[in-house]
Parts: structure tokens; sequence; C-alpha cells
């Protein structure tokens, strides 16, 4: 097997030395990835300058024409690059590494459908005052590895839509499937329209400082973010963050147990815990605690943990051993000070990242796994006995991505939910999102929002336009 290589103005870059990618089901190397050079960055910024003229001018329907046909260059390859997917990152192939496939599919073909505005403020006697939209310029792309093609599809499809090109920059834990999807569209792209570099944090930073980028989007941390948004200060780089969450959700006294209990299990444990939005804090009604949390340890003692190319695997190993660590680090915290796992609890004994899906109870706020994102396979259930408290509680922190409330009275739960600080409420749900509709955070879990028309938006410079009769 040899790795995808990264590919700059439109050709394969030959690098002079490679890094290890780890296969986080064995905690070894599988691969050597190339490794580009800050040299080959500068490459790669000057082709997409020389193609942002072309391109920008290129109408949006061919654009769009364009990124339709990578969908469907994309769909014909999804079963090679879903088991490439879940070698580098552990999701089951069969399963989450086809569905994260399948989404990032059909968000290219919903973001080719999308079409910047022009708003008409003023059409009168005196003349017309119109709000046009132009292209940035060149945009950086860094993404993680918790979802790494469908993310590079976010972050690299808008951008190209509204006529921008990209240089991107996927995880060094999970590079591959990046690097085989920009192989893949760029031969339906004129050459320096997307390109792609491979490093960590030394690369990342020049991205971010590099005067002739003049956008970030990134995904990932929160303390990350603000170091990317003190870089971009010096040319004024536009940025759109979606930075971490400790989404919060409430489970109200009506709520019907039976009818909620798996889709929160789901909702806590998609890939494993590793995704933004998922529930990650779980406030229970004392009247329904003991019976939902209860429940939940019984879905998680039935799923079935391992290595993602074994088709009985509902659920993978945690990414990477300085994550897989720090679950650890906040189990063991949570023991110490008098939590108590129902199913869970401590590292698998095999090789790899395993951490097997864990329920908590007998813990509350002001505990490091209440208080800080696990990003992993522990879900603390937190006992209330006051849905203000609760709400409260919710509210505490730096993170708003997502929350949401549980119940059988919708409208009170509606109400609830607007109440809580976050860019996104659900309600009898969580993490649900769409291509159609805006996602983003509040407070410290980002800046900007992704997806749709406001998302499109994010790429765009406002133009207002006077013309007199």
């Amino acid at each position: 097997m040899s790795a995808p290589v990264p590919i700059v103005d439109g050709k394969p870059l030959q690098t002079a030395t490679t890094f290890p990618v780890i296969n986080p089901a064995t905690g070894r190397a599988f691969i050597d990835c190339p490794l580009t050079s800050l040299d080959d960055l500068e490459a790669a910024v000057l082709a997409a300058r020389r193609a942002f003229p072309g391109w920008s001018a290129t109408p949006a329907d061919t654009r769009a024409a364009a990124i339709a046909a990578i969908a469907d260059a994309v769909e014909a390859e999804k079963e090679v690059l879903g088991r490439l997917l879940s070698s580098e990152q552990g999701k089951p192939a069969r399963t989450a590494a086809m569905g994260e496939m399948n989404a990032a599919i059909m968000w290219m073909r919903a973001t080719a459908k999308l079409r910047p505005a022009v708003e008409t403020i003023r059409d009168d006697e005196s003349g017309t005052v119109q709000v046009h939209r132009l292209p940035l310029g060149v945009v950086g792309s860094i993404t993680p590895w918790n979802h790494p093609v469908l993310i590079a599809v976010w972050h690299i499809m808008p951008a190209l839509l509204a006529g921008n090109t990209v240089v991107i920059k996927p995880s060094s834990c999970t590079p591959l499937s990046t690097l085989r999807l920009v192989e893949i569209a760029n031969a339906h792209l004129p050459a320096g329209v997307l390109n792609v570099v491979t490093g960590e944090g030394d690369m990342g930073r020049a991205i971010c400082a590099h005067p002739c980028i003049d956008k970030i989007v990134f995904t990932g941390s929160t303390p990350t973010g603000r170091t990317i948004m003190a870089s971009g200060a010096a040319n004024l780089k536009r940025l759109t963050l979606e930075l971490g969450g400790n989404d919060a959700a409430i489970v109200l006294p009506d709520a019907d147990v039976d009818a909620i209990a798996q889709k929160i299990f789901l909702k806590a444990f998609n890939n494993s815990g590793q995704t933004c939005a998922a529930l990650k804090r779980l406030y229970v009604h004392e009247s329904l605690h003991d019976a939902l949390a209860g429940r939940l340890a019984e879905h998680a003692h039935a799923s079935v943990m391992g290595p993602g190319d074994d088709p009985a695997s509902e659920y993978g190993p945690v990414q990477n051993k300085a994550q897989f660590d720090f679950v650890c680090g906040l189990a063991e915290d949570a023991l110490a000070k008098g939590g108590r796992f129902l199913a869970g609890g401590a590292p698998l004994d095999r090789d790899g990242y395993f951490f097997p899906l864990s329920i908590l109870v007998d813990v509350t706020d002001g505990m490091r796994v209440v208080d800080e994102e696990q990003f992993g396979p522990i879900l603390p259930i937190i006992r209330y006995t006051d849905a203000e408290d609760a709400l409260a509680r919710a509210n505490a922190g730096e993170n708003g991505l997502g929350g949401s409330v549980w119940s059988s009275d919708i409208a009170g739960a509606t109400a609830l939910a607007r109440r809580l600080i976050c860019g996104n409420v659900w309600v009898n749900d969580h993490s649900v999102i769409s291509p159609d509709a805006p996602f983003g955070g509040a407070k410290q879990s980002g800046i900007g929002t992704e997806f749709g028309l406001h998302g499109l938006d994010e790429y765009m410079q406002l133009q207002t336009v006077r013309v007199p009769r």
C-alpha cells in the first residue's frame, strides 16, 4: 500500500521526508505519509494566488458543476476511500467510515446547489442599491482527526463555490483520506485551485500567519482557535472557527425513559464520543436518574468495540495516544472523587487505544469529567432536582456549541431549550445537522457559521453597489 501524495498547482509533490501514520486499533504505524516543507507551503499559496483570478471569474454554475463532478468521482471510489479512512481514524469501515463517506458525498451535492445571493435594497426613481458578494481570495483550511473527510468537504466546497482557492492541511494523525480526496478533486479543477500540504503544528502556524492567505477555516480546540485568531491579526484574516463543545442535555421529569434511552446513547457515543457536538453532559431529574442510567449502561454493555476492519465492530478506538491518555486521566480523576462507573471506566487490555463505552454516575459540576470536554467514550450523568438549576449548570462554563432538552412536553421543552446559551439546540434529539441550516458555536465554542447560505457568506465579502438612474 502506498500513501496518497500532496498536490500543489495540480501536480503531485515529491517530498524528501515522510512521517508515520498510526493505526489506532494497533497503536503501530501502518504507512508513511509524505511530509511537506515550508517551501512547499509557499509554492501552494503562490499556486492558489495565481489560480484565483481565473477561478473567481468562472461562473458559479460552472464551479458548482465541478463540485458535483467531484462528488460523483468520490462516490465511485467510496469503498476504497472508506477503508483508508477507517485504517487511519479507527472508526468501523462497514458502518461509521462508510457513513462519513456517504455524508460527504451528500454534502458536496447539497453545496453545489447553493448560489450566492444578490440583494436589492432599493430600486426607485433615484437608482438602485444592491448587495453583491465577492470571493475573498486564498482560503487556508486546517482540519481535525475525528471526521477527516467530512470536515474537509465542509471547509473546501463552500470556499470553492464562492470562487476562492484553497490550501488545506489535514491533521497529521489522519492525513491520508484527505490527501486522496484532494487528488480526486484535482481531476475536476484547474491547477492551483485546490492544494494540500501536510505537517504538524509548525505547518499550521505558518498557514495562519501567511500574509497571502485571506481567510482561515479551522475545526479543533478552543486554545488553538485563540492562537489562530492572534496569528491572523497581522493581515486581518477572516475567520471561521468551530471550536470546543461540552454539550449539555437536560432530561425533564416527564420524559419517557423507554423512548429516549437509545437515542441519547447514540448521540453521546457516535464515533466513540469523538464528535464536536456529541452529547457530553447529561443532567437527569432525580425521579428518572437511576432508570435512565441503568438503561444506558445496558446499551453500553451490549455494544461491540473493536478494530475498524472487523465487520462485527460497532465502535472503534480513541484515535490517538494523547487523547486516549486524556480520557484515561478523566476516568481516574472521576473515580478518585467518588464517581461510579455502571459500564466501562478503564482501558481495555489489548493493543491500540481502546477505552470502552462508559456510563458514569455520582458525579457533578466542578469535577474534571463534567467541566472538561471528554471527546471520548465517557458519558457523565448528573442528578438534579430543579430544572432552573439544571439550566444554570448547563449554561455554566466557557463552551456553547450545542445543547438539548428531552421531555414529553414539546412546547415546554422548546421554551427551555431556547434559554440554553449555545449556537445549536435540539428538542428530544442532539447533534443533528444538515447542509441547509447554519451551524456554529456561542461563547468560546467558535466564531462564524458553517453550512447553507449563512455558511457560504463566510467565504465572501459583501459589496454594496449604488447606481443612479
